[in-house]
């Protein structure tokens, strides 16, 4: 998101306001993805406002969650529905759940399993909050969040009151981790601004059209709130104990990852227009603001950028969690690559990708192995947040296109034509997840787009070796958030972190899949509890996903 609407603008080359097609990508080709939603059951529409007002949260969209809500072995999915900022009694569409029946094909079983959320939404995530072995859900809203606790019948419950969990800023994105190691998911949410109807004021484009204004504009910045799981589903706020209570940032992404690779989890929280904020955890959930320090508050010329969407993985293969952020057109997406201690540089223009970012406002983001050959690849989906020329669609003057960058090696990646798939598919993209839906073996997308419909991009990739999948679980039985592996492969070592919460507003599937490219087998592997106790297994076949259970 812009500090100022209008500078940014002024970059344009094109005052006739002409529609522009989209910045071409490699020779390397192929259709990689195949946009499938409707034909396999996925019909939802995001509705951003019944009338359009520019009031800032309408530009800002809502995410998706991946979750096997009934235990069933498959990939469900969770779509966050906005709606209206003053539906003046008027009902107004609410979140979904799609349960995926198998073959491939989705069910709206969003009234049978009891959940009634119609909130301006934005955030969602999964966990197991009371240890019952299945995934509870928890929304991010302006306004009051909400929990739903999994009954373990295919229905949820409403338990927000009495788990105290209700915060009532502009919740972003969220998600569960085992702060303390002690047994059981805490809870992390991210505020962007202070925000009412009534602080609202009039911004304009450069062009003199009525415009949204940017977070700056407000002068409002929030603070994060970090839950602690008091056992029984029940939690307590504790973010001014925990040492986040002086910190204040228009935050939107957040990463949960063990950073400095000390066994437990430091949260990242990326700010709009404002410097990032690394939470280094103290033990006994104690935390302390590094970032800047440690080289991941700022970009390399130290400024704060407009960073949305969130990743962390392994992107130069050396065996720790490297940062990726998009940005506002304007500024380049940023990679922090990490020395292994969570000490971080700005490394964006080795990569290739820091002058295709460009022209562009990068949200949701992920980051995968799409085509098997050992090395990870990056999607990112694109929308603006303010209206420029020139623009890409004569419909939707926000609407741009998204983004597939494969993976070639020593950090570096190609843009792939289209983002990979048939043909361009514009639109306002904001949440962005992974999952292998159909148990295919490979990653499938799903996208929400601002105001447009639920996209599900379904990998059609041509791959280039083997995989494998590993289904992590804890003494419950349910996914082990937190969890990180190492696995040897023909002499090679893998990593990986049993991570949901990422990109922008949004919920990966919790199984980690890895490309081996030729490789046909782990030999071993290690994991690394959430408690600290470490595990060995194997060795392991390619071209399965392989259950491992944590010894009690």
């Amino acid at each position: 998101m812009p500090a100022a609407l209008g500078l940014l603008a002024a970059c344009s080359q094109d005052p006739a306001g002409t529609p522009v097609p989209a910045a071409s990508g490699s020779k390397a080709g192929g259709i990689w993805f195949r946009e499938e939603a409707r034909a396999r059951g996925l019909v939802f529409d995001h509705m951003r406002h019944a009338q359009q007002r520019f009031w800032f949260p309408e530009i800002m969209g809502a995410g998706v969650a991946w979750l096997d809500y009934d235990n069933d072995g498959r990939m469900d999915l969770y779509a966050v529905q906005s709606g209206d900022l003053a539906p003046e009694g008027k009902p107004m569409p609410g979140d979904r759940l799609f349960r995926n029946l198998g073959g491939g094909r989705f069910e709206d079983v969003t009234e049978k399993a009891g959940l009634r959320e119609s909130a301006y939404g934005m955030g969602v995530t999964a966990g197991d909050v009371d240890n019952d072995g299945d995934s509870d859900l928890y929304v991010t809203n302006v306004g009051a969040n909400a929990l739903y606790l999994n009954n373990g019948d295919g229905t949820f419950r409403d338990i927000t009151e009495q788990a105290g969990v209700g915060d009532a800023g502009w919740g972003t994105s969220c998600g569960f981790f085992d702060g303390d190691n002690d047994g059981d998911l805490d809870l992390m949410v991210v505020n962007y601004v202070r925000w009412s109807s009534r602080l609202e004021i009039d911004c304009k484009s450069p062009y003199g059209e009525r415009d949204y204004c940017a977070p700056n504009n407000y002068n409002a910045p929030s603070q994060c709130v970090l839950y602690e799981n008091k056992g029984g589903a029940r939690f307590e706020a504790i973010q001014a104990q925990a040492g986040f209570g002086a910190a204040f940032g228009n935050g939107l992404g957040l990463a949960l990852s063990d950073l400095d690779g000390d066994g437990d989890i430091d949260p990242y929280v990326s700010n709009d227009g404002m410097a990032n904020q690394l939470w280094v955890n103290q033990g006994r959930m104690k935390f302390v603001d590094e970032a800047l320090m440690r080289g991941a508050a700022v970009n390399r010329n130290g400024a704060p950028e407009a960073s949305m969407g969130t990743v962390v993985g392994d992107f130069d293969s050396d065996g720790d969690s490297d940062i990726f952020i998009t940005n506002l057109r304007g500024e380049t997406n940023t990679l922090y690559e990490n020395d292994g201690r969570g000490n971080m540089r700005d490394s964006s223009a080795r990569t290739g990708m820091a002058q295709a970012s460009l022209q562009f406002t990068g949200f949701g983001d992920v980051i995968a192995d799409f085509d098997h050959d050992g090395i990870v690849d990056l999607f990112v989906g694109n929308g603006r947040v303010g209206f420029w020329k020139p623009y890409f669609s004569e419909t939707d003057l926000y609407a741009e296109p998204k983004q597939l960058f494969r993976g070639i090696g020593k950090l570096k990646f190609e843009e792939l034509p289209t983002a990979g798939l048939e043909a361009e598919l514009l639109g306002n993209s904001r949440g962005v997840a992974a999952a292998d839906f159909d148990d295919d073996g490979d990653i499938d997308l799903a996208v929400l787009e601002n105001q447009g419909p639920l996209r599900l991009l379904v990998n059609s990739s041509e791959k280039r070796g083997n995989w494998i999948g590993w289904d992590l679980r804890n003494t419950h039985g349910a996914p082990a958030l937190g969890a990180r592996i190492v696995g040897e492969a023909g002499g090679v070592k893998l990593h990986g972190e049993v991570l949901v919460c990422s990109s922008y507003c949004s919920a990966n599937e919790p199984r980690v899949h890895w490309g081996l490219g030729s490789k046909a087998r782990v030999e071993k592997l290690e994991v690394r509890w959430a408690d600290g106790r470490r595990s060995t297994h194997g060795p392991f076949e390619a071209g399965r996903y392989h259950r491992i259970d944590e010894p009690k």
